[in-house]
């Protein structure tokens, strides 16, 4: 920090692409915030087909701060590094198209970076929704038994953590470990914090820092997105091993149970129609059916116990579901044949703004 500034001045990067909906909202409550240094903002636009360019070049002519670089795939850890190489201030701000960050935001994280000497300090996801799907779409992200796990998305106490939400970074850690991968189209963030942590870096969570997100709506573009992550999840398992939690191999288990106890099933319902059904069989069938059955009961206990309509609580069970067994099947589909170019197709297509 200088003189002239006390308060270092920040970049604000964000990859773009079909944003249109929530481009102008996202980028509003980042120019609105009530941070005194100097701020500047970078869009890395992807190759978007919902008029989301048109959308960033009025926000770039009314704003000077705001400026607009390509990034002609749609790889996020790619447009990072360019909003990033861009960019010109000593803290970078991530942030999302998808986000809205309330107005004092900056100046708590860089309190925060301060007085934790953190290289990234990150806050709570509070995920939302406007649709009866959205909003159960944000209830599983909330929830210990939809996503759960991370700090980011169920709250805890400020302190070190294995990663962060978006993040809010030094730029001579950043430039340290090199930026993000971009080998990865999912699971950029945990894998630049593992490396940040490997460095002797520190990662900081705080309660205080509160991001609304705005998640899928349909449910397509749910299934899409888990499959895509748990994919890219499996990729990291195939690179990394034992450096991820073991809460990464719960959904994959649950899936080849399922299918085992699918298949085993099915045999023995042949058998049984053909002949005497041997008892080690069944044994194994029954055995095989606890996992699944049990999984049927939590989502029981899901519907009897969520507060709501009971249309809010099927929904809100059957989201559970749909994170569970698409990240764990594409988590298989990583780790048995790696990544190669799997894409988030998620939001590859959007409807046009009203």
């Amino acid at each position: 920090m200088t003189q002239q500034h006390p308060w270092p001045g920040v970049s604000y990067v964000m990859p773009v692409l079909n944003e249109a909906r929530y481009l102008a909202a996202a980028v509003g409550t980042v120019m609105a915030q009530d941070y005194p240094g100097p701020r500047e903002l970078v869009l890395a636009l992807g190759p978007s087909t919902d008029g989301t360019d048109a959308v960033a070049e009025r926000l770039a002519a009314a704003d000077p701060r705001i400026r607009l670089v390509p990034n002609p795939g749609m790889d996020i850890p790619i447009g990072l590094n360019l909003a990033i190489a861009a960019s010109t201030h000593d803290v970078v701000v991530r942030v999302d198209a998808h986000t809205q960050i309330p107005v004092d935001y900056t100046r708590i994280a860089v309190r925060s970076l301060e007085a934790s000497g953190a290289a990234n300090v990150g806050g709570l996801m509070l995920a939302t929704g406007d649709t009866p799907l959205q909003r159960a779409v944000a209830r599983g992200y909330r929830s210990r038994i939809g996503l759960g796990g991370g700090s980011y998305h169920v709250g805890g106490e400020a302190g070190p953590t294995e990663s962060a939400y978006l993040g809010v970074f030094r730029r001579d850690a950043l430039v340290d470990v090199g930026g993000y991968d971009e080998t990865l189209r999912r699971g950029e963030d945990w894998e630049l914090n593992y490396r940040l942590r490997a460095a002797g870096h520190l990662v900081w969570f705080d309660p205080a820092l509160q991001v609304t997100y705005w998640p899928r709506e349909t449910w397509p573009k749910l299934a899409r997105q888990f499959h895509s992550t748990g994919v890219w999840r499996g990729e990291l398992v195939r690179r990394m091993g034992a450096s991820n939690g073991v809460r990464f191999f719960v959904p994959p288990a649950l899936v080849v149970a399922i299918v085992l106890a699918a298949v085993v099933g099915a045999a023995t319902a042949v058998v049984a129609v053909v002949g005497t059904v041997p008892a080690w069989l069944a044994i194994v069938a029954a055995l095989l059916g606890v996992g699944p059955a049990s999984y049927a009961a939590l989502l029981l206990g899901v519907v009897a116990t969520t507060p709501g309509s009971l249309g809010d609580r099927l929904r809100f069970a059957g989201v559970v579901a749909v994170m569970h067994l698409a990240w764990g099947s594409g988590f298989l589909q990583g780790v048995v044949r790696g990544a190669g170019t799997n894409r988030d197709t998620s939001r590859s297509e959007g409807p046009a703004p009203a």
